[in-house]
């Protein structure tokens, strides 16, 4: 049911790909299935209109995928039908159709058939047919395996392949031969296994492999071979090496056989080589036995580990090579050192003297392991030191060993060095060390490059005409160093070549110490050349060695990025200009030579750099903005690439180097220009100035007064008058009358008028309008005072034909039109001052101040004109004694 279901649906599509007026034509070949071809080859189809169509071989159209054929491929049979041919092609894979329609505009109904096409190749031939049987156990496997080349061309379409292999019998063998096969379905198959019941030994077998596929089939060459040719049998078994005691150059190897000899009977090849190589040395094969189960090899290297593999083969070649087996390892036996250890130097000058580190590696043939060493030392030929190093087992792990010692400059060095190991005592190695002074040329130049990942360094030999060099030593460091015994390296080559590759070594074991140098880090590279000389020492000849004047140079394995930037400060920013420095970065940092500096700066938005070169730790920038703040940062380059540094930030001064100065002095010559101009202009107005500042005051000894003698006759019997300038302390503390003295204070007598009083005109040192004094009021006394000044005649007696009831002097009253002085006009300055300063109007004389009942000296009136300061007396309210006596005989005459 469900057969016939799905037979009705695929005619249901058919008869809808093809189109329901397909009963009108028709293609042959037809076919209900898929029909094959042949990809490369060209398929021919014809197309028929049936009986009774309407259409005429014009009017078929051949379609391929749904696309139309061009009418150059038709070929027109008849007025029925149309042949076409196509060439099929990999990707050919669909209907192929035929239709019959009317080009222009018809009512009748297109007629359309096909066929569905696919494609293929045929089966190539299988080639290089190849067989094997490998052992199991202590037999030979039944499970032959077969091997080909299917070709690289795929078929397309289902292939299957076939191994045959057949026993081929003698000649009187009756019996038909026994046949075994194998099928493999793949489009392209490469290997098949034939199950044997039992591998036939001492037989030969026939084996072929046939291919087929509906496009065709395919047969291999037969294989014919006896049947030991294809068996491959396992490596030897419990294969072992031991050395021999008293034998430093040979090992002593046993194995046993794999499988039984007469089953098979195999020969055996030994191969070795040194631990860590990867050469190999085989044993021929004429040197071995086929039934023998141990071999001796020989000349070996002491003291060197050796690696071991096996394999086997038919004695008679005619099978497969077994495997090679694993490993086995030993070690040959001592013997003495054939070569001299490997001795070199490092010298380091000091304040007085030199200090020379010898390092040196054990000899590269040792033989064996090294227990100690011998060190012979001499100083200006005679002996210095006899030394015995002895070694513990740290000391065997590292590569090298080290003696220091100090050599003066104007001394001469010779070193030996001997290894001793179990068996003997090597060669002996020598090295001199001359004066400071005496050192041997060197080479000429040395030039390093890259080459594949190692370095390459050349040289040019020392001048012509020196000593002969024996060889040359090229020693490497990394910088920075380290400890010496693990940075520090050397090799030596022959005097004949001036180039070399270099490799960086260090300890990794007995016998192997190497590695390639690391990238990014820096190399110190030196060449010397070195000198065989002869010494004579106690009458014997000695050869040493000396190194000449080393040629160093640094170099780079690869290079890269700086890892980080210099640090950058601003040392002296001015107002246009800055200086800015940075320390050069550490060498494990700078992964490179470092090919330049670019220094960047910037203020706001705008952002300058300026390059400097490798060696320079500064640079000076320019045409800066004044007063503005910056932001500057130092970018390093390598060849590699470039790394920044931190941001600084500076700002730069108002004013520039000078400026300051030039201010302050320009300032300076301003002034003092006017100060000069104000002393000139000072003394050619030094009148107007001094009658401006200094009014001038009368002097009083060119006052009338002070010239003043009466008209008449003074007669005998009177009392002689004494007027004298009365000092008068003003602001004193003490009252007068405490003193004994009698002041007769200025009075507001408003009797008193220009005719009785007597005034001394000269006393005073200005002169202004006379004015009267008021006794209106006593606030106005103040006011009134300050404007005229009042002077009073010093009576010492009395008016003439009085008896005064006292000695004691008064004061007359003077209306003198003098001015007061600045000093007078403000009395209050008087309270400030001192206590002793005195009135210098008037000053009291000697005579005046005596004690009591002593008769005074009537003298004449005196003036001191020295004292030109004037103060005005002032009244004191406080004395009630009259100012003038009753007057007798009026008013003296003047």
């Amino acid at each position: 049911m469900d057969s016939s279901l799905h037979f009705l649906l695929l005619m249901m599509y058919l008869l809808y790909a093809v189109g329901s007026s397909s009963s009108c034509v028709r293609i042959l070949p037809d076919s209900g299935q898929k029909i094959l071809v042949e990809v490369g080859k060209e398929f021919t189809a014809t197309c028929h209109l049936l009986k009774g169509s309407r259409y005429t071989a014009d009017d078929i159209e051949w379609l391929l995928e749904n696309k139309s054929i061009p009418k150059e491929k038709y070929f027109k049979i008849n007025e029925t039908a149309v042949r076409v041919t196509v060439n099929i092609s990999s990707n050919v894979n669909g209907w192929l159709k035929c239709r019959a329609a009317k080009e222009s505009l018809s009512y009748e109904m297109p007629c359309l058939y096909g066929i569905s096409l696919t494609t293929g190749y045929p089966p190539l031939m299988p080639k290089n047919l190849t067989c094997i049987a490998v052992q199991e156990h202590k037999e030979i496997s039944p499970n032959f395996k077969c091997s080909w080349d299917p070709g690289t061309r795929h078929p397309l379409i289902d292939t299957t392949y076939t191994l045959y292999v057949q026993e081929v019998f003698l000649e009187y063998k009756t019996s038909a031969p026994e046949t075994y096969s194998s099928i493999c379905k793949e489009h392209l198959a490469s290997s098949c296994t034939v199950y044997l019941s039992t591998f036939p030994h001492l037989m030969d077998l026939r084996v072929w492999v046939e291919v087929n596929n509906t496009l065709g089939s395919a047969r291999s060459d037969e294989l014919v071979r006896d049947a030991s040719y294809f068996v491959k049998p396992n490596p030897p078994l419990d294969v072992r090496v031991q050395g021999e005691v008293n034998f430093s150059t040979s090992l002593m190897v046993t194995w046993k056989h794999p499988i039984d000899v007469n089953t098979i009977a195999l020969r055996y090849v030994i191969r070795f080589c040194q631990a860590g190589s990867s050469v190999w040395t085989e044993v021929p094969e004429d040197l071995m036995h086929a039934y023998t189960e141990s071999f001796r090899l020989q000349s070996l290297q002491p003291y060197t580990d050796y690696v071991v593999q096996m394999r086997c083969i038919h004695e008679s070649h005619k099978s497969y090579w077994s495997d090679w087996s694993a490993n086995a390892t030993d070690r040959t036996a001592e013997a003495k050192p054939a070569s001299h250890p490997d001795l070199w130097r490092i010298i380091q000058p000091t304040a007085h003297s030199r200090k020379v580190t010898l390092i040196w590696m054990a000899p590269v043939q040792s033989n064996g392991k090294i227990l100690r060493y011998d060190l012979e030392i001499s100083q200006d030929h005679e002996m210095f030191e006899r030394r015995i190093v002895r070694l513990n087992e740290m000391d065997q792990i590292r590569s090298h060993q080290t003696y220091s010692m100090d050599v003066p400059p104007r001394k001469v060095a010779a070193i030996e060095i001997t290894a001793t190991n179990s068996a003997g005592v090597s060669p002996k190695a020598t090295l001199f060390i001359p004066r400071s002074d005496q050192e041997l040329p060197g080479v000429q130049h040395i030039s390093w490059s890259v080459d594949d990942g190692q370095l390459q360094v050349e040289w040019l030999h020392p001048p012509p005409g020196g000593p002969r060099v024996s060889e040359y030593l090229l020693e490497w460091v990394k910088v920075p160093e380290g400890e010496f015994q693990l940075d520090r390296h050397w090799k030596k080559v022959s005097p004949h070549i001036n180039s070399n590759t270099l490799t960086e070594w260090f300890w990794t074991g007995p016998t192997d110490f190497h590695c390639d140098f690391k990238p990014f880090n820096r190399y110190n590279i030196s060449v010397y050349p070195m000198y065989s000389r002869r010494f004579q020492r106690s009458n014997t000849s000695f050869r040493y060695i000396q190194a000449g004047r080393p040629v160093t140079t640094a170099a780079y394995i690869k290079q890269g990025s700086p890892l980080e930037g210099p640090t950058a400060r601003v040392t002296k920013p001015k107002k246009t200009s800055a200086e800015v420095t940075w320390e050069e970065i550490p060498l494990d940092s700078q992964r490179g030579f470092i090919t330049g500096y670019t220094i960047f700066y910037k203020t706001g938005n705008i952002e300058k750099s300026m390059q400097a070169e490798a060696h320079l730790r500064s640079c000076v920038l320019t045409d800066l903005t004044s007063e503005s703040d910056y932001v500057v940062h130092v970018m390093v380059s390598t060849v590699a690439g470039t790394k920044n540094g931190s941001d600084f930030n500076f700002k730069t001064a108002k004013y520039g180097d000078g400026e300051v100065e030039l201010i302050v002095v320009v300032v300076c010559f301003i002034f003092l220009f006017l100060t000069v101009i104000i002393i000139i202009f000072c003394l050619r107005k030094r009148e107007v100035i001094k009658r401006l500042l200094w009014p001038r005051v009368p002097d009083p000894n060119d006052s009338s007064i002070a010239h003043w003698s009466p008209d008449f006759s003074v007669k005998t019997d009177l009392p002689k008058e004494d007027v004298s300038v009365v000092e008068v302390d003003v602001f004193d503390g003490k009252s007068l009358f405490e003193e004994d003295k009698v002041v007769l204070p200025l009075k507001k007598d408003k009797y008193l008028s220009e005719e009785h009083s007597s005034g001394i005109g000269g006393s005073s040192c200005m002169s202004s309008p006379r004015h009267s004094v008021s006794d209106s009021d006593d606030g106005d006394s103040g006011q009134t005072m300050a404007s005229t000044v009042q002077y009073s005649a010093v009576v010492a007696s009395g008016y003439k034909g009085q008896t005064p009831d006292h000695q004691a002097p008064v004061f007359a009253r003077s209306e003198s039109t003098q001015p007061l002085l600045d000093c007078e006009e403000h009395t209050e300055h008087l309270y400030e001052g001192s206590s002793q300063s005195r009135n210098s109007y008037f000053r009291r004389g000697r005579g005046l101040e005596l004690a009591d009942g002593e008769e005074p000296n009537r003298s004449s009136l005196t003036f001191c004109p020295n004292k030109e300061q004037v103060f005005p007396i002032v009244e004191d309210p406080a004395v009630s004694t009259s100012s003038y006596m009753a007057q007798q005989n009026g008013y003296r005459p003047q």
